[in-house]
C-alpha cells in the first residue's frame, strides 16, 4: 500500500500541541488552548479508518495484528521511556508523588488511565493542587489506545454488516451525535467535569467525526474527484473553517469549566477541524501549503514527544521555583526551552531509531561485556538501563508511599473544618436573627440614638474597649489586640472563599461567632458570583462580606463586576488578596484588587500578601496554604484588618 502523508497535517498537530502548551502554562490567558486535544483525536479518527477502509477497498480485510504491531512500535517506547524518566525524577527529587505512581504507569501501559483518572477523582481543573500529578494529561494517550485496540474491530463489524458506505458514514455520524449529546447530559453546572473531560464514551465524537470523514473523502480517491476550478471553494471553505476554530480558541465562552463547551462548543470546534482536515486532504487548494513550513514541520513531527514530556517538565521546573509569580515570561521561556530539547533528545534517541526489542536484547548483552571502548552506543543503552532501573525502584516501591504528611495535615485540618462549617453557620445564623428581633423591639421603643447605634453595630466597627470577661486570649501573640478580640465577637460578616480560607475557617468563626464562612477548595471567581447571589436571595448575605478568590486563578472582569453588583454599595466589601508566589496569576490578581479598591468606596483590600509573603515559616511547603502558625496569624491579621479598615 503506498505511504500516504499529508505534510499540511503536521501544521495542525503543530498548532495543537502549542494550544495545549499555552493552555497548560497559563489557562486563565489561553483558555481554549485545551481544544488542542480535538485536534489530535479527528486527525487520529480520519487517518486510522482512511487506512482501514483502504485495506478494506484494496484486499477484502484489513491485517489487524500487523496494525497493532505499527502502532505498539510507534508510540510504546516514547510512553515507556517517557513513565520510567518521570519514576525516576520522582523517586530521586520528588517522593511526595510516589504514591500511587505504580497504578498510574500500569494504567497507562494498559490504556485505561483516563477511567482511573475518573474512579480516582483526579481533576483536571484543580489549578492548584498539592501534589498535582505529571502524568495528569496522559489521558488522551489512552483514549487513542482504546480506540486503536477496538476501531479495527468495530469497522470491520460495520464493513461486514452494514456494507454500503453511505450507511456506515451515517452510523458514524449518529454515534458521534449521541457521544455529544451524552456530555450534554452529564454535564452538571457547577459540579467538576472531570468525567466528561476524561471519558471515552463522552470524547468519541471527535474520532467519530474525523472517522466518518473517512467514509465521505477517502484520501487516496481524492486525485480524480477535484480541477482547479474547485481550489477557489475548498480555499474559502478552510478560511471560513481555521477562523471558526480561532474564534472559539479564545472566547471565554471555550472556557472548560463553563457551559458551553459541553453543551454543544467542543463538537463545533470538532466539526470545524474535520472540515479543515478535509480542505488540507485535497490535492487541490492553498491550505495544504498554508501549513506546510520547517518550523511546522519539527513541531509537528515532534508533537508526541512534545505532548508527553510538557507536563512533567512544568511540574517539576515550578516545584522548584519559589518566585515564579514575580519572573513570569522569564520562567515561561525556560520551561518552553526545556519541553523542545527534552522532546528532541527523545526523538532523536527513542523514535527516529524506531523501537526493535532484538536489537534492545543484544544492547543490553553488550552494556555487560567489558567494552574495549566507549561508544556512544554503549553509554546509550547504560544511559537507558539505568533510567529504567532507578524508575524501577520508584515504580515498585510506591505502594509503601503514603500521601505526604504535610499535605495530608493540610487537607485533613480542610476537611475537619467543612465538615464543621454547616453547623457553625446554622449557630451563627441563628444568632444573627436573634439579634435582628432584638434590634426590632428597641427600634420601637428607642431613641433615635439607639437607633443609630444598633444599625451601626451590624459593621465593621463595633466600639474597641475593654470591657468584662477576656475572650480569645490565645490569638493576643498574633498581632491582634483583646479589644479587638472583644469587638470581633459582635461582627456579622458573610465570608466567601478558597481552600485558603477553609484552612482557617474554623479560626474565623471563632473570632468572629455571628459570621457564615462558606470556604471550600479550588473555587475561582464565577462560584462567588453564584454564592454571593444565592446569599442574597436567602436574606443571609450581611452588611459585611469577606472574601478570600484568587489563588486559583485571577478574577475576570465580569466575575469582579457582578461580585460588586450583587453586593452592592451599602454594604462593606473585605477582599483578601493571596500569597501564591509558584503561579503566574499572583501579582495579576493582587494588582487588580487594589485597582478595584480605588474605584469603590466600599471595597476594602486585606492586605496578606504585604503582611505574609516574607514569612516563609507560616507556610506549607506550597508557600501559599497557612500551617498551623499561620492559620493563627490568618485569621487573627484578617479580623485585625476587617475592624481597622471599619472605624
Amino acid at each position: 500500500m503506498k505511504k500516504r502523508y499529508i505534510t499540511g497535517y503536521s501544521g495542525l498537530r503543530a498548532l495543537a500541541v502549542i494550544g495545549v502548551i499555552l493552555y497548560h502554562l497559563d489557562p486563565n490567558h489561553f483558555g481554549g488552548g485545551y481544544l488542542g486535544v480535538p485536534i489530535f483525536l479527528v486527525l487520529t479518527g480520519y487517518l486510522v479508518t482512511d487506512q482501514i477502509m483502504a485495506a478494506h477497498r484494496r484486499f477484502g480485510f484489513f491485517d489487524v495484528r500487523a496494525f497493532y504491531q505499527r502502532r505498539f512500535k510507534r508510540l510504546y517506547p516514547p510512553l515507556i521511556a517517557m513513565l520510567w524518566l518521570t519514576s525516576a525524577y520522582i523517586i530521586l527529587f520528588q517522593r511526595n508523588l510516589l504514591n500511587k505512581l505504580y497504578q498510574i504507569v500500569l494504567t497507562n501501559l494498559l490504556g485505561v488511565y483516563n477511567w482511573w483518572q475518573i474512579f480516582n477523582g483526579q481533576s483536571y481543573f484543580d489549578r492548584f493542587a498539592n501534589n498535582e500529578s505529571p502524568f495528569i494529561h496522559l489521558w488522551t494517550m489512552s483514549i487513542d489506545w482504546q480506540f486503536y485496540l477496538l476501531w479495527p474491530i468495530i469497522m470491520a463489524v460495520l464493513v461486514k454488516l452494514v456494507k454500503k458506505k453511505r450507511n456506515i458514514f451515517w452510523a458514524l455520524v449518529a454515534l458521534s451525535l449521541i457521544s455529544a449529546v451524552e456530555m450534554a447530559i452529564l454535564f452538571k453546572p457547577g459540579q467538576d467535569t472531570s468525567r466528561i473531560y476524561y471519558g471515552t464514551d463522552t470524547r468519541f465524537y471527535s474520532l467519530g467525526l474525523g472517522a466518518a470523514l473517512a467514509l465521505l473523502w477517502p484520501y487516496e480517491e481524492l486525485d480524480n474527484r477535484f480541477t482547479q476550478s474547485d481550489a477557489r471553494i475548498l480555499n474559502w471553505t478552510g478560511l471560513a473553517a481555521f477562523l471558526g476554530m480561532i474564534a472559539l480558541l479564545f472566547t471565554p465562552l471555550m472556557d472548560a469549566q463553563t457551559a458551553f463547551p459541553y453543551y454543544g462548543g467542543m463538537f463545533l470546534f470538532s466539526l470545524l477541524v474535520t472540515i479543515l482536515a478535509a480542505v488540507i486532504a485535497a490535492p487541490v487548494g492553498i491550505w495544504n501549503h498554508f501549513l506546510t513550513n520547517p518550523v511546522f514541520d519539527w513541531l509537528g513531527s515532534r508533537s508526541y514527544e512534545i505532548y508527553l514530556y510538557q507536563f512533567p517538565v512544568m511540574i517539576f521546573f515550578e516545584s522548584r521555583v519559589s518566585d515564579l509569580a514575580d519572573h513570569v515570561a522569564w520562567y515561561r521561556v525556560l520551561e518552553v526551552a526545556l519541553i523542545l530539547l527534552i522532546s528532541e533528545i527523545a526523538y532523536r534517541l527513542i523514535e527516529k531509531p524506531r523501537f526493535d526489542p532484538v536489537e534492545v536484547i543484544n544492547s543490553l548483552k553488550q552494556l555487560f561485556r567489558r567494552p574495549r571502548q566507549l561508544s556512544k552506543s554503549w553509554l546509550k543503552t547504560a544511559a537507558f538501563f539505568l533510567i529504567f532501573l532507578i524508575g524501577s525502584c520508584g515504580i515498585a516501591v510506591s505502594p509503601l508511599a503514603k500521601a505526604d504528611d504535610k499535605d495530608s495535615a493540610l487537607i485533613k485540618t480542610i476537611n475537619n473544618n467543612s465538615k464543621k462549617q454547616a453547623e457553625m453557620n446554622k449557630r451563627a445564623l441563628e444568632s444573627i436573627k436573634q439579634s435582628a428581633k432584638s434590634s426590632a423591639k428597641s427600634k420601637s421603643s428607642s431613641s433615635s440614638k439607639a437607633k443609630k447605634a444598633s444599625a451601626s453595630s451590624s459593621k465593621a466597627k463595633p466600639k474597641q474597649k475593654v470591657s468584662g470577661k477576656k475572650v480569645n486570649q490565645e490569638f493576643e501573640k498574633y498581632g491582634i489586640s483583646q479589644a479587638q478580640l472583644q469587638a470581633a465577637q459582635k461582627l456579622q460578616v458573610t465570608a466567601i472563599g478558597d481552600s485558603v480560607m477553609a484552612s482557617s475557617s474554623d479560626l474565623l468563626h471563632k473570632l468572629m461567632p455571628n459570621s457564615i464562612v462558606d470556604a471550600a477548595v479550588s473555587r475561582q471567581g464565577d462560584v462567588g458570583v453564584s454564592l454571593i447571589n444565592s446569599y442574597l436571595q436567602k436574606g443571609q448575605l450581611q452588611e459585611n462580606v469577606l472574601i478570600g478568590l484568587g489563588t486559583n486563578g485571577p478574577i475576570s472582569d465580569s466575575d469582579m463586576q457582578q461580585i460588586l453588583d450583587l453586593v452592592g454599595p451599602k454594604r462593606q466589601i473585605y477582599w483578601i488578596n493571596v500569597v501564591v508566589p509558584t503561579r503566574p496569576w499572583q501579582n495579576q490578581v493582587n494588582q487588580q484588587l487594589a485597582s478595584v479598591a480605588k474605584k469603590h468606596k466600599n471595597f476594602h483590600v486585606i492586605d496578606w500578601y504585604g503582611y505574609a509573603h516574607s514569612n516563609s515559616s507560616w507556610f506549607y511547603d506550597d508557600k501559599t496554604h497557612p500551617n498551623n502558625v499561620g492559620q493563627m496569624y490568618y485569621s487573627s491579621y484578617v479580623v485585625k484588618e476587617m475592624l481597622s479598615k471599619g472605624e
